[in-house]
């Protein structure tokens, strides 16, 4: 009886053992090798393609998804056509905070075993993506132009009570509407202008150059019939009057079917400049001296637009103080979600890449080099597009040298015999 108990037990420890595979695969087996999505893996060769690598002889370790950062912020592109030559520009702000957050592009299966010591999933505590789209501040437009709507099929028409007026694709603002835009991802320009120089045409000394501009370009546009400015905006949830008193509201009308025209009720008109003779001055009143036309909320003492004119300065050079023109192709500016991950990269080294090197002659030879990154990338859609990639050197190396090699292996019997001075205390 006692043997067949020893059998069974054996039998049933076996099967438990062939079933249920050891603590040490399922930890090893995920950390060895990390799952990772397509928009990763298509971002890994394309950054080892930028550094100037070949897949095949470098080795690249980390890009974890569990390890990426998520944050967001501001990004301005701008194409100018100075002389018939166009001048790209592409600005990005800061990321104020970084946060992990569990992007769809982020999600793989996680294969059989894939948990830790305590039978779990490694997985952090992430935000859901959709309570992290970004979008840009609320911010006020002025008539006359026009906005071509996109993405916004769900949009709320206030002037300042809610107005039913269907899916829109396009609204015309007319010269004294004003309307406030709330949660749009872009705005963007969609056909090119072209803005008179110099670049200060204002009365005032004290006036910025880009203020003039914009009522320079104002006061064209009230001129023509239709619109001179064209703006595309990119999923806006509301667009509300910026008065909510209803003796100054905004008025609708009707245009055709997913067009509309906004105009305001008292609308004031103020003369923009005076003729003398053949001479014609720009006149700002003191709201024109704070605001810019046709963006209303941003301040003449934005620290953004200050940096946008000393940036246009410095490439107009002299030609900012004559006069003739320049032509805006491209402007667009969009609230951008950007990921941070760091990686490794480790290469075999060959006798031409130790020499120069120029290791000295007392160290050892490494036989592998590695460096370490940290990539900077934008997510659009489902790519994931490398913004900046800066080495970083996480443990600063330290050369330690023993005392014979400093002295250059020189023996004691070798060194000087220096006698002290002799002491009358000395017995």
């Amino acid at each position: 009886m006692g043997r067949r108990v020893l059998v069974s037990v054996g039998a049933l420890f076996l099967i438990l053992f062939t079933i249920v595979p050891s603590s040490t695969a399922l930890f090893s087996s995920p950390e060895a090798n990390p799952p990772s999505p397509k928009a990763i893996s298509d971002l890994k060769e394309t950054i080892v393609k930028r550094l100037g690598f070949q897949s095949n002889e470098v080795k690249i370790s980390g890009f974890d998804v569990r390890d990426a950062l998520v944050g967001h912020a501001l990004s301005y592109e701008f194409d100018l056509e100075i002389d018939n030559k166009v001048h790209p520009f592409k600005l990005l702000e800061d990321v104020n905070r970084w946060e992990y957050v569990d992007l769809p592009i982020f999600q793989v299966e996680q294969p059989i075993g894939s948990m830790d010591e305590n039978g779990l999933v490694p997985m952090r505590n992430k935000k859901k993506s959709s309570d992290v789209i970004p979008v840009l501040a609320p911010f006020q437009l002025a008539g006359p132009m026009e906005l071509w709507i996109q993405d916004a099929d769900n949009m709320r028409l206030s002037l300042p009570y809610d107005v039913d007026a269907g899916v829109l694709k396009k609204v015309i603002l007319a010269d004294g509407a004003v309307v406030t835009v709330k949660g749009a991802r872009s705005v963007s320009l969609r056909h090119p202008i072209d803005l008179p120089l110099p670049l200060n045409q204002s009365s005032n000394e004290f006036a910025s150059g880009i203020l003039s501009l914009a009522q320079q370009l104002r006061r064209t546009s009230s001129d023509q019939e239709t619109p001179l400015l064209s703006l595309r905006i990119v999923g806006p949830s509301s667009l509300a009057s910026t008065s909510q008193s209803p003796d100054n509201k905004l008025k609708l009308k009707r245009l055709a079917p997913g067009l509309v025209e906004l105009s305001s009720m008292s609308k004031g008109k103020s003369s923009l400049s005076a003729i003398d003779g053949a001479t014609t001055t720009t006149v700002l009143t003191p709201r024109e001296f704070t605001t810019m036309w046709p963006i209303t909320s941003i301040n003449g003492s934005n620290h953004n637009l200050l940096g946008l004119e000393k940036l246009l300065t410095s490439v107009l050079g002299p030609k900012a103080q004559e006069k003739g023109s320049f032509k805006v192709l491209k402007a667009n500016v969009a609230a951008q979600t950007f990921m941070k991950i760091g990686f490794g990269v480790e290469k075999k080294l060959k006798e031409a890449d130790l020499n120069s090197l120029n290791f000295p002659e007392w160290r050892t030879k490494p036989e592998t080099m590695k460096w370490h990154f940290e990539v900077l990338a934008k997510v659009d859609g489902e790519k994931v597009i490398p913004e900046n990639v800066m080495q970083v050197d996480p443990i600063p190396l330290e050369d330690t040298i023993a005392q014979n090699v400093i002295s250059g292996n020189v023996t004691m019997s070798k060194l000087p015999i220096i006698q002290p001075t002799p002491s009358p205390f000395t017995l």
